[in-house]
């Protein structure tokens, strides 16, 4: 991954979906409850590229940085992935660029405003105004959680 941005809230990464890395795949699930002797071996694998990346050209990965988006999973360090071809739309989690710095939040789309929302009742919302320099830069399409 190549670094594109450093902030204090998300990093930007560009996504290089050229290289393949065929991992194995579990295709009739994992149980959460007793083991299954049935997974003696896997001969199934799954690129997570090509499952996870759409629109190569307009995907990039975003390193989450604190915790406005914690009550939805969204946690300090866990990894972005954000689609800049998908349209934005009400109720969507989107990286923003607001002011200079970007953010990840919901953003809430009426008639004549806009707004960011965090999921964290510890963090006010975003109304933006004119007076914003401001961009919805991607709609974030996966997370890959950071445990």
């Amino acid at each position: 991954m190549l670094s594109l941005h450093k902030g204090t809230i998300i990093d930007i990464f560009s996504a290089d979906t050229k290289s393949t890395l065929e991992l194995p795949f579990i295709d009739n699930g994992i149980s959460a409850g007793f083991p299954s002797p049935a997974l003696d071996f896997v001969d199934i694998s799954i690129d997570l590229n090509r499952h996870l990346i759409k629109h190569p050209s307009a995907t990039f990965y975003g390193r989450v940085k604190g915790v406005s988006l914690k009550n939805i999973g969204i946690d300090n360090g866990d990894l972005l992935i954000i689609d800049k071809s998908i349209e934005p739309t009400n109720g969507k989690i989107a990286v923003c660029f607001i002011d200079g710095e970007f953010t990840a939040k919901r953003i809430k789309i009426t008639k004549n405003e806009i707004w960011l929302i965090p999921e964290n009742e510890n963090y006010q919302p975003i109304r933006v105004t004119e007076e914003n320099n401001f961009l919805i830069w991607g709609i974030v399409t996966h997370v890959i959680k950071n445990f």
